[in-house]
């Protein structure tokens, strides 16, 4: 038994704006049976712009209904501007607390609000999902750049975090090594912005060693890793740094991909835009 908060199971129990808009205005869709979690919001707006009514029909758990039955309320008498604005944690405060392997119903709130906003916007219907990005979990069909939102908007840092606010990796597991990758990435992107603050405009020889080597290890190195590879950091002359590939990706056939794409591209974004990288010769 999870261990709702007493508003929580006010919602629940007693939901408030449950049903369906005749011509709304706006529609959205999010989750899937199989997943286990549906939500339909539909929303009108009145005569000043605002919104007046909003209802949702949902699929799901305690955390679903009390999730968007309380959504409901927060946007009513909203612009749409400021329904937008609205973040799943916003929903997990207004409800007082979600445990924490059911904040992905807040998540759906959210996104079914958004949705319904770009179906106005758009001007015609979303019977569904649109999916944007790569599928990274095949089992609940979440994308590389919805598992990326969820990190970025929650601060989140580990697989099981991610699991609990979209799913993905819940389900066969498969997937867990790429998120971990996902996450990886965008934890260096954020951490790249202090570094960037903070490093010299022009760096010296050994600064910019220095700074080579810190980029390898904590941003290249563990997307390696999680694949079985490895690299090894061989020279740097001047702009070009010479490395050499381990283990798995030492025998990877996209490892000229992995080269340009991955290696050279993190030392440019966070050491210099002019560094050209190469695989030590045999």
């Amino acid at each position: 038994m999870w261990d709702y908060n007493k508003k929580v199971m006010e919602y629940f129990l007693h939901p408030v704006n449950a049903g369906e808009i005749e011509n709304p205005d706006g529609v959205g869709e999010e989750g899937s049976l199989a997943c286990g979690d549906m939500l339909k919001l539909t929303f009108k707006l009145g005569k000043d712009g605002r919104i007046a009514d909003v209802k949702f029909k949902t699929f799901g758990c305690a955390s679903a209904i009390a999730s968007a039955s309380i959504m409901t309320e927060m946007v009513k008498g909203l612009t749409i501007e400021e329904a937008e604005k609205i973040t799943n944690k916003d929903i997990v405060d207004k409800l007082g607390g979600l445990p924490e392997q059911k904040m992905h119903c807040s998540v759906m709130g959210m996104e079914a609000l958004q949705a319904a906003i770009a179906n106005y916007r758009g001007g015609k219907a979303r019977a569904g999902k649109i999916t944007e990005g790569k599928i990274v979990c095949t089992c609940f069909g979440i994308t590389d750049k919805e598992i990326e939102k969820v990190i970025i908007e929650n601060d989140l840092d580990s697989v099981e975090q991610a699991t609990n606010y979209c799913k993905a990796g819940g389900g066969c597991g498969s997937c867990r090594g790429e998120i971990q990758q996902i996450i990886e990435k965008v934890r260096g992107k954020k951490a790249s912005k202090e570094e960037i603050a903070a490093k010299p405009k022009k760096l010296t020889n050994l600064q910019k060693i220095q700074l080579i080597q810190r980029t390898i290890s904590e941003q290249i190195r563990p997307l390696l890793k999680a694949d079985g590879g490895d690299i090894d950091l061989i020279d740097v002359d001047g702009s070009k740094v010479i490395v050499a590939f381990r283990g798995m990706c030492s025998q990877c056939p996209t490892a000229e991909f992995t080269l340009k794409d991955v290696v050279e591209a993190r030392l440019r974004e966070f050491v210099s835009s002019d560094i050209i990288v190469e695989e030590q010769s045999e």
